[in-house]
Formats: C-alpha cells, sequence, structure tokens
C-alpha cells in the first residue's frame, strides 16, 4: 500500500499529492494535500506511534506541537505547521515553561526511543547523576576506542559530582536543537520531532546551544538555576556522542572538546 493509500484509508480523505519534506540527516516527512486542499505532514517508520505519543504528551503542558491527527500501524499524520522562520525568544522562553513543569516520578520515559541506528535507553532510575551515567554516556563506551571510552568512563563515575542529584524532573523535548524549533510571524509555532523523557531541564537549554546559541535574553527570561553553564558540556557529550556514532570520526574532536570542558 502506497504512503497515499494509507493515508487515504487512515482519514477517509483522498490525496492529491505528497512531496517529501527536508527532515535532516535521520529521514524526514511528506507534506501531504488533500483533495479538499488541506495540508498536512504525515510520517512512516517503526517507531512513529512512540513520536505521536510524545507530541500528546508535550500538547498536554501547553507547549505549541502540531496536533497529531492519525497514528496506527507505522503511519505518524499530524498538523502542517506555517512558518516563515522570524524567530520570537520571548515565546520560545515561555513554551519551554510549560513544557518544563515540574512532574512526579522518576527519570527516563516509558519506552526507548531511536535516532536511527542508535537506541535511545529511557530505563527509568530515581537518580539523576546515575539515569544519565548509565542511559546516555556509559552505552557508547563499547562503540569507540578504548581511550576515548575510558575518558567516558571516567565522566560516568564523576556525575554525582557534576551534576544535581534531584532536580525537578520535567518533560524534556530530548532533541531540541534548532531545526526542531519552528517559528512564524515572530512567536514559537510548534516544536516537531521530539525525543522525549523526563529529566533535568538543563539538558533542553544544553542542546539549544549545539549549533549556535540564542540570544542571551533568552536565557535571562529562562531563569535557570545557578551554575547551569558549566553543565552545558555534561548535557551536550550525549548528542555529540550520537553524531559520533552515526556519521564518523569527523565528530571526535567536538566529543574530546566537551570531554576537556568537563574536567576529564
Amino acid at each position: 500500500m502506497s504512503l497515499a493509500e494509507e493515508i487515504e484509508a487512515a482519514l477517509g480523505e483522498k490525496v492529491a499529492a505528497t512531496r517529501q519534506l527536508p527532515g535532516g540527516d535521520l529521514g524526514g516527512a511528506a507534506l501531504v494535500t488533500l483533495a479538499d486542499g488541506r495540508e498536512i505532514v504525515a510520517k512512516h517508520g517503526r517507531l512513529v506511534a512512540r513520536e505521536g505519543a510524545m507530541l500528546r504528551a508535550i500538547a498536554t503542558t501547553g507547549a505549541p506541537v502540531p496536533q497529531v491527527l492519525y497514528i496506527g500501524g507505522e503511519l505518524l499524520a499530524m498538523e502542517f505547521i506555517s512558518v516563515d522562520g522570524r524567530a520570537g525568544w520571548d515565546s520560545m522562553a515561555e513554551g519551554l515553561r510549560l513544557l518544563h513543569t515540574p512532574q512526579a516520578g522518576p527519570y527516563g520515559w516509558s519506552t526507548d526511543y531511536a535516532f536511527g541506528s542508535v537506541t535511545i535507553q529511557n530505563d527509568p532510575l530515581e537518580d539523576w547523576p546515575q539515569f544519565w551515567a548509565e542511559r546516555r554516556l556509559l552505552p557508547f563506551c563499547e562503540h569507540i576506542s578504548g581511550a576515548l571510552a575510558a575518558r567516558i568512563e571516567n565522566l560516568a563515575r564523576r556525575t554525582p559530582d557534576l551534576l544535581p542529584q534531584r532536580p525537578p524532573a520535567a518533560l524534556l523535548h530530548g532533541d531540541l536543537w534548532s531545526g526542531n524549533v519552528l517559528f512564524n510571524r515572530g512567536r514559537l509555532a510548534a516544536l516537531i520531532d521530539p525525543a522525549s523523557y523526563y529529566g533535568d531541564r538543563e539538558v533542553d537549554f544544553a542542546m539549544l546551544q549545539v549549533f549556535g546559541s540564542p540570544p542571551a535574553a533568552f536565557f535571562a527570561a529562562s531563569e535557570l538555576p545557578p551554575g547551569w553553564r558549566e553543565r552545558v558540556p555534561v548535557y551536550q557529550l550525549w548528542p555529540m556522542l550520537v553524531h559520533l556514532r552515526l556519521f564518523g570520526s569527523g565528530y571526535r574532536a567536538r566529543v574530546e572538546d566537551l570531554l576537556d570542558a568537563c574536567g576529564v
């Protein structure tokens, strides 16, 4: 069954056209025009139901995400969000304030997720430094050279000294780089492509600085706790380890620089 046929069966609407949207290095989505002129976005894959559940969880906080229209099998259909790229960082700060409202419960998520072939381990833990060490750092050691793995293992042992033990458990976007933040008319229009779990909200702020950085006023408005800048390298190391694993040695120097910044 083609994607158009799946959408027609799921939504009960005829499809007039489909075209692939840019989706970064790990695949993208299709823009689907229905016969009545409406546009929606469709994704197809083995983990789309988990993505849809994450989008719905984010929506319950009040932070803007595309409305999920259908989840079934390997199909996710959602609202199309118009964008013009004119940033509005005040509204971004407010969106993250809603998203990061403290929650009860452990750190992690009910299911694992993945970036391509890299599994994101989410088994819940009550101790945040232990979660970061065991779920985000140590899984990479078996895939990299001995010297680099030894430095990561050293950092993992030091996470109780570098990270807060019990920060408020916030719902995280989990992959909050600039490409997953949509702006329109100077306001935050939607957060897309989540890899959500519960954790320290500083993780999302660190991710926002991996490829560039928002303005200083955004961080001031976000009222981050003392010492957050010192923790940025610890939190940025995980996405860079993902890039090293997926895309190769071109990211090794960035990983080593972050380990230097972490003091290991």
